[in-house]
């Protein structure tokens, strides 16, 4: 028997292969799918409201299913799934939103407000991702890069040698560089949907769930009350921060296990 088709959507600057350890938890119950690196299709550039890179993940879904899979998506990669399923509940069964915040209310119109005088928060991303370092002499160096960073150091090890390999990429000179250019990761930051409270005006169409870490700065940036009006009770937060998937694998995966559960069997109901 064929296990079901899970397909996922990675977070901002982070190419599915990191998330390498979390989809082999998660390949015991579902067979997981994922594009290697969003954001990077000249057919699909950033834009304002993310609605081209929505639509890359659409076209994606449309060219390899027959049927509708599950989808889960971590930060960037839960909103882009959220999207895809709104403008095509045929193609999904339903939705897991990994530390993917609604940004609503008041917060959606300040978010339009700054990004139309094209004001920067000390607290955006964008101020660290602009000015990012890119450029190393080899691969072990940018792993030693990282893990002597607090954030980076908190990862298994085999966590972050996957994000080099798949994150980083060789020049014709033999040093390294990001193959998730930070010019993209800072416009993704730059152009986050304030559009979405639009989005839960209806009710939506897939079963919609959502797992967050509970010491995630992003969630309590964007507040959690819209994600908790989508949601309803299909809402649970895991010990981490807003990349809990790459910092505990296992838990997340169960968590995220767990998730589809209940959300398959209000599909089936």
């Amino acid at each position: 028997m064929s296990l079901p088709i899970l397909h996922f959507a990675h977070a901002n600057s982070y190419p599915a292969g990191t998330y390498g350890m979390f989809f082999e938890q998660l390949s015991r119950h579902y067979d997981v799918r994922a594009l290697a690196m969003h954001a990077h299709n000249p057919r699909y550039p950033v834009d304002d409201g993310w609605r081209k890179l929505a639509r890359e993940l659409v076209e994606e879904l449309e060219r390899n299913y027959r049927e509708p899979v599950i989808l889960v998506g971590h930060s960037m990669g839960g909103i882009l799934s959220l999207m895809a399923a709104r403008k095509r509940p045929d193609l999904a069964r339903c939705v897991v939103l990994l530390d993917s915040p609604i940004v609503a209310g008041w917060r959606a119109q300040a978010l339009r407000v700054s990004k139309l005088l094209k004001f920067e928060s000390r607290h955006s991303p964008a101020v660290a991702s602009v000015k990012r370092r890119n450029v190393w002499p080899d691969m072990e160096a940018a792993y030693q890069h990282y893990a002597a960073k607090a954030m980076f150091a908190a990862w298994p090890q085999r966590v972050l040698r996957d994000y080099v390999q798949h994150g980083v990429e060789a020049d014709a000179d033999g040093s390294v560089r990001l193959r998730f250019t930070r010019e993209t990761e800072t416009a993704v930051y730059r152009t986050i949907p304030h559009h979405l409270g639009r989005l839960l005006r209806r009710p939506y169409p897939v079963p919609i769930g959502f797992v967050g870490g509970s010491d995630s700065v992003e969630c309590r940036l964007a507040g959690l009350d819209a994600t908790r009006r989508l949601v309803g009770r299909h809402f649970t937060q895991i010990a981490g921060g807003h990349l809990f998937p790459m910092e505990a694998p296992l838990p997340a995966a169960q968590a995220t296990h767990r998730m589809i559960g209940e959300l398959l069997e209000r599909e089936g109901r």
